[in-house]
């Protein structure tokens, strides 16, 4: 029996983390999905009326560099409707905005959330389409247009651009792993669009058709995923264009970073709860096999199987007549593994820390954080309300 849960478990592990990139990659080579309609790009003349839409709680010393990127972008001004939702902010956030007289605000007393955020100012939207940005991002020049050309494909709800997280040599854990993280992660994205379609946005862009939002409950802590998987759901295409990006800085340390991976397992967990019909493969078929395969398995049982490899083939591996077993074997690759986390951890704080340590690290420290997403979500003081991870 222990033997069956050990193999169970291992094949679990390498499907989540390896054999899904290689799954999806054959499939998305030999199997890729074909639209109907060929897609044309539009000229400025013709391309429609987007509002950009930048949910916000105490942003007063970013408001100037976004704005700034805001008018940097490169899509005709006319067509182009700012919008800020402010959210019981504290700070002058408000005040600064009154100096751009192209920005429309929509204030808050209350301090709700973004969820709650994004619900209020989508009652003042009227453009067909809308965009999504952090403040705390900035957009590459072209990234709105390269999205609203996404939008001319009829089978496309909702476009996600890409998260690049900048960090250097001399940058710590908390911004190296992440950044390495979102590259493995984009990789997917492209390989999930090329073979149907992406599984999620992410929330610092992404843009959807503004008819097909559906106001959420206001506890939901991963609005973009949610939002965006509720398109799909109803029968639309997320697509993932890369050529549109936004950029933030990696978080302040670890800690920080904690706080903010705790947050995405909470809402990972509460996700799956009110995502239950994808789980009907014979009414979602693809959509349901990248949803369980790129997403269900990771926030959930994947975890668990890594975390119990261990112990199992050490008692395994004790058992059994011949030393050198193959549970043997694996356990010593783990000791390996997890001393090299080790390794990262202690040095999680300084610079220049070499990949072989902060790669395990990194990966620890997100599964374990997973399982702790569990208690956040039961304490109910989160839920719904902003909790912003310091960023360097």
């Amino acid at each position: 029996m222990l033997q069956f849960i050990f193999w169970c478990s291992l094949l679990l592990v390498v499907y989540t983390y390896v054999g899904y990139a290689i799954v999806i990659y054959v499939l998305a080579k030999y199997r890729p999905y074909r639209t109907q309609e060929e897609t044309v790009c539009q000229r400025k003349d013709e391309l429609p009326e987007v509002t950009l839409f930048i949910a916000a709680y105490n942003e007063a010393d970013i408001i100037a560099e976004k704005m700034a990127n805001c008018r940097a972008l490169a899509y005709p001004k006319h067509k182009l409707k700012i919008l800020w939702v402010i959210d019981g902010s504290s700070d002058h956030s408000e005040v600064l905005l009154q100096q751009y007289p192209d920005v429309q605000v929509v204030s808050s007393p209350l301090r709700k959330g973004k969820t709650a955020a994004i619900n209020h100012g989508m009652s003042v939207v009227h453009t067909p389409i809308v965009v999504f940005s952090d403040a705390n991002c900035l957009l590459n020049t072209d990234a709105l247009t390269i999205i609203v050309h996404q939008f001319n494909d009829p089978s496309i709800g909702c476009v996600s651009g890409e998260k690049r997280v900048a960090f250097t040599d001399d940058d710590t854990i908390s911004s190296k792993g992440e950044g390495t993280y979102w590259q493995y992660e984009s990789l997917l994205k492209k390989l999930d669009y090329q073979y149907y379609s992406a599984v999620g946005a992410a929330g610092e862009l992404f843009a959807i058709r503004t008819a097909l939002f559906t106001v959420m409950p206001e506890d939901t802590l991963l609005d973009d995923f949610m939002l965006s998987m509720t398109i799909a759901q109803k029968g639309y295409r997320i697509a993932y264009t890369p050529d549109a990006y936004a950029v933030e800085s990696g978080s302040l340390n670890m800690e920080e970073e904690a706080k903010r991976k705790r947050r995405i397992a909470a809402g990972g967990w509460q996700s799956i709860s009110r995502l239950l019909p994808l789980f009907n493969i014979s009414t979602y078929g693809r959509l349901s096999f990248q949803y369980i395969s790129h997403r269900v398995l990771r926030w959930s049982v994947t975890p668990f199987a890594l975390f119990a490899l261990f112990p199992l083939s050490l008692i395994i591996g004790l058992g059994c007549v011949s030393r050198y077993n193959v549970f043997y074997v694996i356990f010593m690759a783990q000791m390996v593994f997890y001393l090299c986390a080790c390794m990262g951890y202690f040095q999680r704080d300084r610079p220049q820390v070499p990949k072989i340590f902060y790669v395990p690290y990194y990966f620890i420290f997100m599964n374990i954080n997973v399982l702790l997403g569990i208690y956040y979500l039961l304490d109910k003081q989160y839920l719904g309300g902003w909790e912003k991870s310091q960023r360097k």
